[in-house]
């Protein structure tokens, strides 16, 4: 009986082990979507618009088409930019996980778009939140045509791909990965459990994978507003956002840069919205 004990227990063992191989090694294949990006764009009626570029979170789907943002698309509108909402996942149309988003097929998509004639080229700002923040700074950080961003409740670094396995990253950059902090044993337990914010802290006590994996913001040409609730419950973004104003600082970063940590929580900037606002209004006006 304890012959045959051991031995159920040690298939156990082997079967638990190999789940575990199979879940950390484990590639997804790459959506036949893989570059496809949906975009609605709203314009106004005067000449030489700047472009906002709206990106939303983890959610997917266009988010800045929603009726929650319709009071900031319309404000925007009347203060003379023209938006571009873009959905780069769970979209019609576009990849259905929030996995190996290309960069490069977003950035294409949007300079293509800002050839409107109504459109002024030579300004064009990113606005994202959450893992749209994550976004926004990787495609400034890599694509010079950028002339501002503002990233609210964001990262400093690139985080997995939102798929069970999360063993790939959420963007690719030249058909490439973007380097990105791994998901460990360790954080298994909370993500079940929705405690986002562990899971997010134990990713981050990696420092050799938080140094591969930050995103290179020094290189973004154009200034930067980043916002951030102090009360985040989905992942540290105050923490994450101070350490991007460091880069910058270590980096001598020639462009006006603000980190503003608001009284809340993860979607706290986008109930003060003013502040953005007044960044578009001083550093990418309309003429």
């Amino acid at each position: 009986m304890k012959k045959r004990t051991k031995r159920v227990l040690l298939i156990i063992a082997i079967v638990l082990v190999a789940g575990l191989v199979f879940l950390f090694t484990y590639v997804p294949s790459l959506s036949k979507r893989h570059g496809v990006v949906e975009t609605i764009l709203y314009l106004g009626d005067s000449d030489n618009q700047p472009l906002i570029v709206a990106f939303g979170g983890a959610e997917g789907a266009i988010d800045w088409h929603r009726n929650h943002m319709k009071t900031k698309r319309d404000s925007l509108i009347q203060k003379g930019y023209a938006i571009l909402a873009i959905g780069y996942f769970n979209a019609e149309g576009t990849p259905r996980n929030l996995d190996r988003i290309s960069l490069d097929a977003i950035s294409d998509t949007i300079m293509s778009i800002a050839k409107n004639s109504k459109i002024d080229e030579s300004k064009i700002a990113l606005i994202g939140g959450s893992r749209g923040g994550e976004l926004v700074l990787n495609l400034a950080s890599r694509f010079n045509h950028f002339n501002a961003v503002i990233a609210m409740s964001t990262s400093n670094v690139s985080f997995p791909a939102i798929t069970w396995s999360a063993n790939t990253s959420s963007w690719t950059y030249k058909n490439k990965e973007v380097s990105y902090v791994p998901a460990g044993l360790n954080t298994i337990s909370p993500a079940i459990k929705g405690d986002l914010y562990t899971a997010h802290s134990l990713m981050l006590e990696d420092e050799e994978a938080v140094k591969k994996a930050e995103i290179q913001v020094e290189n973004i040409n154009g200034p930067i507003l980043i916002l951030s609730g102090k009360d985040d419950d989905q992942w540290p973004a105050t923490l994450m956002s101070n350490r991007i104003i460091e880069r910058l600082n270590e980096n001598d970063f020639k462009y006006y840069k603000e980190h503003i940590i608001l009284n809340g929580g993860h979607i706290e900037p986008l109930k003060q919205f003013n502040l953005v606002y007044d960044f578009l209004e001083k550093h990418l006006p309309p003429e």
